[in-house]
C-alpha cells in the first residue's frame, strides 16, 4: 500500500486588504504630448472623477475628495454588478455624452440634478481607464500596461453604464490636433511602465484644446489682499445686449494685480452693465476687454477654466465674442 505523502500543502499567498479609499492619480498639465513608445493616449473626460469599488455584496461610488456618491450614481452601481468580479477597485470618469459622443460637463450636472434638466440620471456612463485592486491583490505596484491588460477583460465591448476609456495607439502630436477638431477637451498622456501612483506627478500628462476670446469687462472682486484684485467679472454680446458670462480669477502677477485694480476703480460705476447681483462685487463702466484664454463654455453659458491674457480699450475696434 503507498504511503501517503508527508508533504506539506503550499499556503495560498495572503490576500492584500482592499483598500477603503485611495487617492487618485492626477495628470500635470504640459503643452505638448509627450513622445515614445512608453506613451500611451486616451481622450480627456470632461465630468466627475470617480472609483468604483465593488465588494461582496455592494458597489460603492467614491468621488476623488473621497465623498460617497453611491446614489447620484444608480445607473453605473448597476451595471457594475454584473461585471465578472467578486472584489474591485476602478478608476475612471463619470460623463454625459452629446449628439457628437464628446462628454459635456453641463449635461452632466443637469443628470445629477443640479440644474433644471431635460438629462436624465441614465444617461451618465463610467469610462474606466484603470484598476487598483483585483480578487484579493493590489494592483498598483504593476505597471500600466500590466493593470490595463487585467482591466480590458473586465469591461471591453461593453455598452452599458460600464465601459473602457480605450488607448490609443498613435502620434501624440497628431492624436491631440484631431481631439481639438472634434471639440474634444483635450488628451491624456500615460507612462505605461509606471505604477499607480496617488497624487500629481509627470507619469501622468494632460493636454487641453484651448481656446481664446475677447470679453468685456464689467466688473471685478477684491481680493483678500489689500488693493489687489481677486476675480475679473465678464460679459459678450447677445444682440444688442452684454450678458454675463462668468468670471475669470487666475493669470496675472502680484504687480499686475494691483495696477488692474486701480485702472478698474477709475471707471467704476454703481449701475451694473448686465443682470447680475453679486455680494461684495464692484461694477464698472463697459470700456475694457480682457483677452480671456478658456477651454468650453458650462451649459448655462459661462467660462470653464478661464485664465487672464491680457487687455486693451474696446473703442481700439477689437471684436467682441457673441455668444449667439
Amino acid at each position: 500500500m503507498a504511503k501517503a505523502s508527508s508533504k506539506k500543502p503550499r499556503d495560498a499567498p495572503p490576500l492584500d486588504p482592499m483598500p477603503a479609499r485611495v487617492d487618485p492619480c492626477l495628470a500635470t498639465l504640459v503643452d505638448k504630448p509627450p513622445k515614445g513608445s512608453d506613451w500611451a493616449y486616451e481622450v480627456k473626460w470632461d465630468g466627475y472623477r470617480i472609483a468604483v469599488h465593488i465588494e461582496p455584496g455592494r458597489v460603492r461610488i467614491l468621488t476623488r475628495g473621497g465623498y460617497d456618491w453611491t446614489e447620484r450614481f444608480a445607473t453605473i452601481v448597476d451595471d457594475a454588478r454584473r461585471l465578472a468580479v467578486k472584489t474591485a477597485m476602478i478608476d475612471g470618469e463619470a460623463v454625459v455624452l452629446d449628439d457628437k459622443g464628446r462628454s459635456d460637463f453641463g449635461m452632466l450636472q443637469r443628470a445629477l440634478g443640479r440644474l433644471p434638466s431635460a438629462v436624465e440620471a441614465g444617461a451618465i456612463v463610467f469610462y474606466a481607464f484603470d484598476l487598483l485592486y483585483l480578487e484579493g491583490r493590489d494592483l498598483r505596484r504593476l505597471p500600466l500596461r500590466e493593470r490595463r491588460r487585467l482591466l480590458a477583460p473586465l469591461v471591453a465591448g461593453r455598452e452599458g453604464a460600464v465601459r473602457l476609456s480605450e488607448e490609443v495607439q498613435a502620434d501624440g502630436d497628431e492624436f491631440f490636433r484631431v481631439a481639438c477638431e472634434h471639440g474634444l477637451e483635450g488628451i491624456i498622456a500615460k507612462h505605461v511602465e509606471k505604477p499607480y501612483r496617488s497624487g500629481r506627478g509627470e507619469w501622468w500628462q494632460k493636454i487641453t484644446c484651448k481656446r481664446r476670446d475677447s470679453f468685456i469687462i464689467v466688473g471685478f472682486e477684491p481680493s483678500t489682499v489689500p488693493g489687489h484684485l481677486g476675480r475679473l467679472l465678464l460679459a459678450a454680446c447677445k444682440g444688442d445686449d452684454l450678458v454675463y458670462v462668468g468670471g475669470c480669477g487666475t493669470g496675472w502677477s502680484h504687480e499686475l494685480s494691483r495696477e488692474l485694480r486701480n485702472l478698474l476703480e477709475g471707471i467704476s460705476t454703481k449701475m451694473p452693465a448686465v443682470d447680475l447681483k453679486r455680494r461684495g462685487a464692484a461694477f464698472v463702466e463697459p470700456l475694457l476687454v480682457a483677452e480671456i484664454e478658456y477651454r468650453a463654455w458650462t451649459e448655462d453659458g459661462k467660462l470653464r477654466h478661464a485664465s487672464f491674457k491680457g487687455i486693451r480699450e474696446r473703442a481700439d475696434g477689437m471684436a467682441i465674442f457673441d455668444i449667439c
